[in-house]
């Protein structure tokens, strides 16, 4: 009974984990705690730990049970108690791996263990910059949809003085109808921007796990810095992916060497025979003898000389790849930046004289109802615009900032 009455408050306790607003700094924290991807690379990575253990030990004894000399043939066949031959044979026997080869294999879980890790840094970092992108870009559609509203209901004021102006004879009764249909047009894209914050708003909790984000505090600016991004491209997780995958491949060089080397074994085994004869006791030592070392070890040492080399390579294009995306994304934030200025220091304010303008000039009978609606449209489109380009100035220094920033050694 008293499970069932706690119930409802054990339903509770997810809503009331993600209660209250987030702001960039909670939602990038939030994000790096509940993205089960990074929970994902962060299990490869205890996995890799693991493995370490057993890295260049022995492997496992053998145990061997058998009858040594049994007669199936002459006078004794199947007569093993006749004879002095026949016995039983329990041994166990151990194989030896030389020590280049152990040193080799745990040099290579040492590798896995620092390519997991640098895993584990490139999904972080994609969570990080995903996330940020998505709460800038729900600020914005916000901030897209209260402009409209307000371009919206100073429209729709003016078109309600319309029936006052036909009664005095001043407005011709079509000019209510145009009115009527320019806030029919910008209700439309009102629609729109309330489907672009739901869009938002939908990404942000695929980062975060918040089922109803709501969003609080200033937008983040992000200086952008440059010849610091250029500097820190060898320390970029991607990069430092590639570098533990190079350390990979030198490993699998060492183990493939190392089979040029001998394995040793040693065995011990205990035979039983009939009472009237004696037992025994037998040892030995196996050495393993690489002599078709040209198609077969070095064969393999050239295999992952080759893929050892492979990863160099794919080192370079991944970093000349992110040289040249730094590059244009620099360039794609210069233009955005000055497209943003030019919007707010002059296309934005011109729609708001226009219709300053316009206004005047209505209330003194030299304009139209129509001229009042095309200023009110075009205000909204410079009003819209103008956060367009705010907001892809916000989402260059964002993803500029995160994307290329280097991750100290």
């Amino acid at each position: 009974m008293r499970i069932l009455l706690c119930l409802p408050l054990l339903v509770a306790i997810p809503g009331v984990a993600y209660a209250g607003p987030l702001t960039f700094d909670g939602a990038l924290q939030r994000a790096r705690q509940e993205a089960p991807s990074i929970r994902a690379k962060t299990l490869g990575v205890d996995a890799a730990h693991s493995a370490r253990g057993a890295a260049g030990a022995l492997p496992d004894p053998t145990l061997a049970v058998g009858i040594d000399s049994f007669p199936i043939s002459g006078p004794l066949a199947f007569e093993p108690g006749q004879d002095n031959f026949t016995m039983a044979r329990v041994g166990v026997s151990q194989d030896i791996p030389n020590l280049a080869r152990r040193h080799a294999q745990q040099a290579r879980a040492d590798s896995d263990i620092r390519a997991a890790e640098a895993d584990t840094a490139v999904e972080a970092r994609t969570v990080e910059v995903g996330t940020a992108l998505a709460w800038i870009t729900l600020a914005y559609a916000e901030r897209r949809l209260a402009a409209l509203d307000d371009v919206l209901s100073r429209l729709e004021h003016v078109v309600g003085t319309t029936p006052s102006a036909v009664a005095s004879g001043s407005t011709r009764p079509a000019q209510t109808l145009a009115g009527q249909q320019a806030i029919a047009m910008m209700q439309d894209r009102r629609s729109e921007l309330v489907s672009n914050v739901a869009r938002a708003r939908a990404t942000l909790t695929r980062w975060t796990g918040d089922p109803a984000p709501e969003i609080a505090g200033s937008i983040p600016d992000f200086p952008v810095d440059a010849a610091s991004l250029r500097a820190g491209l060898d320390r970029h997780p991607t990069i430092q992916m590639i570098d533990a995958q190079a350390g990979q491949a030198d490993a699998d060089v060492r183990v493939a060497d190392a089979g040029r080397r001998s394995d040793f074994g040693v065995n011990l085994a205990y035979q039983r025979r009939d009472p009237r004869f004696g037992d025994y006791v037998s040892a030995g030592v196996t050495v393993s003898l690489p002599f078709f070392t040209r198609n077969r070890q070095n064969a393999g040492i050239a295999a992952a000389q080759a893929n050892a080399g492979r990863v160099l390579a794919e080192r370079e294009a991944a970093q000349r790849a992110l040289a040249a995306d730094l590059e244009a994304d620099i360039g794609d934030h210069l233009m955005h930046h000055e497209q943003w200025m030019r919007a707010q220091s002059t296309l934005q304010p011109l729609a708001e004289q226009r219709v300053k303008l316009e206004t005047v000039s209505y209330g003194a009978g030299r304009a139209s109802l129509v001229d009042i609606a095309d200023a009110y449209a075009a205000l909204a489109d410079a009003s819209l615009d103008t956060l367009d380009r705010e907001a892809l100035v916000a989402a260059d220094g964002a993803r500029l900032t995160l994307t290329y920033r280097s991750d100290a050694r």
